[in-house]
């Protein structure tokens, strides 16, 4: 997994980008398309066109970072939006690179016992 800092934002940008691109071009995107500095250490994560393929860039303050996963079966879970960004925790970030629906996550509860 990847070493988010506490402090990290991280960034869905909805709808669909051309995953041929690499750091710069993604930061280019992320700049004009979602209005947000790419090198004010969020993160900001993109999906390809099939939907088994992120890319997510990041700026560490040492130097830029491009993380890729494909999943071998199954579709990353992605905003219906087809433009625009989606802020999401980085327990949320977890799931969907795990391939689980981070929209409705299912917390357990116990129902408090009076006594």
């Amino acid at each position: 997994m990847i070493p988010v800092p506490s402090n990290t934002r991280v960034w869905l940008a909805a709808g669909v980008t051309d995953m041929r691109r690499g750091f710069n071009t993604l930061a280019a995107q992320a700049e004009q398309v979602l209005a947000a500095d790419p090198y004010s250490g969020h993160m900001f994560v993109f999906r390809g066109r099939r939907g088994d393929l992120l890319k997510i860039i990041w700026w560490d303050s040492q130097g830029a970072c491009l993380f890729t996963k494909r999943l071998e079966r199954g579709r990353f879970v992605w905003p219906a939006a087809k433009e625009g960004k989606v802020s999401l925790s980085s327990s949320q970030l977890s799931m969907l690179l795990e391939g689980i629906d981070w929209r409705t996550p299912q917390k357990t509860w116990r129902p408090l016992v009076a006594g």
